[in-house]
This record gives structure tokens, C-alpha cells and sequence, in this order.
């Protein structure tokens, strides 16, 4: 009797409105036909876009993929605060009309140019960060204060794509910014969209986030999840590490060695602390190792799964 090898790869998913990344990996482990499923960087049940799902030893790779960086679009509204500094929440205020009137396209563009670079930014308090070991979300929701500590994150790039200026079916003004944003791992595009309001006077949050890309991995490349039937197509571990991490390609002997944690000798390779992908001659990802006076040390191994 012949057993099912279990998946082994990664999967890019366009996450619908309304799920929730758990959603999300519980409807791949139905399809893929095991537990082993995992993903990398939370998207709030209101964004859509790029979640990227590990099956099999490939999650051993989500690590490594949750620091890369991220692209993001997005619409921000200008002239109300909300408490969780989206449209979920509930709205703290809504700034006078003659008031928004005054906020100009300049001014709009200056205070952009203050979020733009390496900033400090405090995260939204209804976030997934852990507080004395507990989510802040949860304990929002639970009706205590949350302050969250700043924390160092890069914007390189925060551009208006296109404006609009209008009321809401209640008669407040508003100005609906679309935006593109692209950053280091840990911002919140929730914070950007308050900092930016708070700057301005007039309040602001976030009505709509589209992750478009993490670091070399792409939307447009990703499966529609109402339209994943059966076990999903999955890239190689050896292609993701790829778009990751720097390569050495290993002869036969030097990959049964690795893959058995012993150190290998790398002729003519650098020192590198790592990760570094050591790749087979059959294009399966070995390990992730660092590489000291031309000497192997394993970081991580791969067990041999079904690609």
C-alpha cells in the first residue's frame, strides 16, 4: 500500500474581503489535505490581497517571508477618527467642513512628506501585538486602554494615486485618498492613515487596504481563493528560497551530508552569517545555513516532502 507524500511548497493566495487569514488556512488544509499549513503576515478581515501560505516543511520558510517588505494600496479618508483607525470602528468625530475645506492638495503632500523615510510610528492599539501576553485587540475589546510603544519602520514610498472630495449619506464632508505605500515589515497603514489625519487637523482612517506584494512575491501571481479547487498548485521551496535568499548549489555527495546536519566544506564562498539556500543538483532546497571560513553551519533543514 503506497501512502500520499504530504504537500510541500508555498502557496499565494488573494485573500477576499471579510475572511480572516485563519479562514484562509483552514480552507487551504481542507483542500490540500493536511494540517500542516501556515501563512505569513496577519491581513485584517477588511484588506484584501497577498497572504502567502506555507504547507508542508515549507513553513519552516514563513519566517523569513513575514520580514520582507510590502506594497500596499489603500484608501484613506480624511475629516472623521475612528477607534480602531479603520472603518470598523466606531467614529470618534468628524472635523467641521470649513475646517476640511482649508486642507489643500499641498498641504495634503506635506504632511506625506513627514510620514515618508524612516519614521517612528505607534501601531493602532486593536492590532495582533501581544500586551502582557495577550493580543491588544482582545484587550480592547475587553474595554481596557491599550499604548502600544513606537517602534522604528521605513516608508519608501507613500504616494497619492488619486483624491476625491465628498459627503457621506449623513452630510460630513470628506476627502477619500488613494494611496500606494510601500514598506518595511511591522507598519500598519492604519497608523499612517491617523498620523496623516492628526497632522492635517482633521481626522483620519482607513477605508479600504490591498496588499499587492511581499518582497518578491506578487498579487497578480496569486490564486483567487473561491476559484482553488482540490490540492492547489504550489511553488517549489527551492523557488521561493530563490527569490529570498542567496544561493550555493550543492553537488550530490555535499547535499547528503547537509541534509544529515554535517558541516561541508564551500571552496571559493564568502563568509555570509546567513540565511543562504543550499540547493541540490535536483533543485530541492537542502537547508538554510551560514557559511564561516568557507565551512557549512546548518540553520535550518529541510526534510525531503513532496514538492
Amino acid at each position: 500500500m503506497t501512502t500520499t507524500p504530504a504537500p510541500n511548497g508555498v502557496l499565494l493566495v488573494d485573500k477576499p474581503r471579510d475572511w480572516t487569514s485563519h479562514d484562509v488556512v483552514a480552507r487551504v488544509r481542507r483542500l490540500a489535505g493536511t494540517r500542516k499549513v501556515g501563512h505569513a503576515g496577519t491581513l485584517d478581515p477588511m484588506a484584501t490581497g497577498l497572504l502567502v501560505l506555507g504547507l508542508g516543511a515549507s513553513t519552516r520558510l514563513l519566517t523569513y517571508v513575514v520580514g520582507l517588505d510590502k506594497e500596499y494600496t489603500a484608501t484613506i479618508r480624511l475629516g472623521a477618527s475612528t477607534t480602531t483607525d479603520d472603518a470598523e470602528g466606531d467614529v470618534l468625530g468628524h472635523a467641521p467642513a470649513d475646517q476640511l475645506a482649508r486642507v489643500s492638495d499641498e498641504a495634503i503632500e506635506d504632511g506625506i512628506a513627514t510620514l515618508r523615510g524612516p519614521i517612528s510610528q505607534v501601531p493602532s492599539s486593536v492590532s495582533a501585538i501581544k500586551v502582557a501576553g495577550k493580543r491588544a485587540y482582545d484587550l480592547v475589546r475587553q474595554g481596557e486602554t491599550v499604548e502600544l510603544k513606537a517602534r522604528e519602520v521605513l516608508i519608501a514610498t507613500f504616494e497619492v494615486l488619486g483624491a476625491v472630495r465628498g459627503e457621506d449619506e449623513a452630510g460630513h464632508p470628506f476627502i477619500d485618498l488613494d494611496v500606494r505605500v510601500e514598506c518595511s515589515s511591522g507598519t500598519y497603514i492604519r497608523a499612517l492613515a491617523r498620523d496623516l489625519g492628526f497632522k492635517l487637523g482633521v481626522g483620519g482612517h482607513l477605508t479600504a487596504l490591498r496588499r499587492t506584494r511581499i518582497g518578491a512575491f506578487h498579487v497578480v501571481d496569486a490564486a483567487e481563493l473561491e476559484k482553488l479547487e482540490g490540492a492547489p498548485d504550489l511553488l517549489a521551496p527551492a523557488e521561493v528560497a530563490r527569490a529570498i535568499f542567496p544561493v550555493v548549489n550543492l553537488a550530490e555527495g555535499q547535499a547528503v551530508d547537509l541534509g544529515h546536519g554535517k558541516k561541508i566544506e564551500l571552496a571559493g564562498h564568502p563568509d555570509h552569517a546567513g540565511p543562504v539556500a543550499a540547493i541540490d543538483t535536483e533543485d530541492r532546497l537542502i537547508g538554510l545555513i551560514s557559511i564561516k571560513k568557507h565551512l557549512s553551519r546548518v540553520l535550518v533543514n529541510f526534510p525531503q516532502e513532496n514538492s
